[in-house]
């Protein structure tokens, strides 16, 4: 009785109130690797490593969640567009962006250098906003699954949590590096943290009472954002240099989240 109680008022929150719930809990790895990358002073080649099965981890949540949610929901023609639309925004915001000092945002600083204010002013701004960017498909993602499936699966938000530990691990040691103040440091990961949160709850909101094959559109939009963010930030960083056995570790994330998704359906 006592478990009936605590449930049912959970169950009655609107429903972009608990996406926003949700974002909350998969982009708190965000902070946890925030803390690691500016207080610790891990090498290049630890950070890649994790980075490469974050991208893996990744690469799986989209090729056996979302893509496979979408076309469920609507025709191949709008899965097919709702990625490429997807992919083709994020990359011309991230583009627009990193001519202003972004581009190596994901970076730890070791091997390719974050610019500093005095080298380029406004990167500040420009790192900032990237990075919100890098956050704004997970909310989707999340917003889409509370609406499809009254909350999101395991999988899925434990995808989201690990990939975030590395991004931000790695992120935050590039900020270090290009002497950014702890303040800007983490004003940056709690506002994305919040930013994801607020996306979740958003999509949540005007996706609300929509049919499911515009749902499954935007899904596939936000699939499609979330590869190109892994092609164009991730794997940078995860494979300069070209680490020994970083193409195993990759399929080591894909596996392990695979598994992950087929145990928790």
């Amino acid at each position: 009785m006592k478990t009936q109680t605590v449930m049912g008022p959970l169950v009655e929150l609107p429903g972009w109130l608990q996406a926003a719930g949700w974002g909350l809990l998969s982009s708190s790895g965000l902070l946890i690797g925030a803390v690691g990358g500016y207080f610790t002073w891990l090498q290049h080649t630890a950070i890649a490593r994790v980075m490469t099965f974050a991208a893996g981890v990744l690469l799986a949540v989209v090729a056996v969640e979302l893509v496979i949610d979408a076309r469920g929901a609507t025709s191949l023609h709008w899965t097919v567009i709702g990625l490429l639309c997807g992919a083709a925004v994020f990359s011309s915001v991230n583009w627009l962006i990193s001519r202003r000092g972004a581009q190596d945002r994901k970076r730890c600083g070791e091997c390719v250098e974050q610019p500093t204010e005095e080298q380029q002013p406004g990167s500040g701004l420009a790192i900032a906003a990237g990075t919100f960017l890098d956050g704004v498909p997970e909310g989707v993602v999340l917003g889409i699954s509370v609406l499809h499936q009254g909350a999101p699966g395991l999988g899925t938000v434990a995808a989201f949590f690990l990939a975030n530990i590395p991004e931000a691990l790695s992120s935050s040691a590039g900020m270090r590096r290009a002497a950014r103040s702890p303040r800007y440091v983490f004003g940056v990961w709690i506002g994305i943290v919040l930013m994801i949160s607020f996306a979740a709850a958003i999509a949540g909101l005007v996706l609300r009472g929509t049919g499911p094959a515009v749902r499954g559109t935007a899904e596939a939009f936000a699939a499609g954002a979330i590869l190109a963010l892994v092609s164009e930030t991730m794997i940078p960083e995860a494979f300069y240099g070209s680490p020994q056995f970083n193409g195993l570790l990759l399929v080591v994330g894909f596996v392990a989240l695979l598994i992950l998704l087929v145990l928790s359906h």
